[in-house]
């Protein structure tokens, strides 16, 4: 047994059911129409794996609650409505001085995501600490 297992339908047109683990369900489509496209998707799901990732290099780094943290992602597409670039503006609540840049680079070699995409679509990371 595989450790995710995702079956994903298309019964017409561009909309695919995903069922994944068999606990989950998740609608991708390619219109937009009745879901996110699958561009919008990976551009949530990196940041969506980013997270999690960060908080954990914020407490390998001795902080051990970094309050409310949110990432804006801008994405770009080429003619061909591939993935182009990726943008984040990265806002922490806490003060992280200059440990935030180290922060930022352990949450990178932590996130699944980001090691999982080719390197010249990983995103761009401006950090705010102190942001609300």
């Amino acid at each position: 047994m595989s450790d995710i297992e995702v079956t994903s339908v298309c019964e017409e047109g561009y909309t695919v059911e995903n069922e994944i683990d068999g606990e989950w369900s998740l609608v991708v489509d390619a219109l937009e129409e009745d879901g996110p496209s699958p561009n919008q998707v990976l551009a949530a799901d990196y940041a969506s794996c980013y997270i999690p990732a960060f908080r954990v290099a914020a407490d390998q780094t001795g902080y051990d609650d970094i309050g409310h943290v949110e990432i804006e992602v801008e994405a770009d597409l080429d003619e061909d409505d591939d993935l182009e670039s990726m943008t984040w503006t990265l806002k922490v609540e806490a003060a992280l001085g200059e440990d935030g840049q180290e922060i930022v680079e352990l949450g990178e070699e932590i996130c699944h995501v980001h090691s999982a995409l080719r390197e010249e679509l990983h995103a761009d990371i401006t950090l705010e600490d102190d942001a609300f």
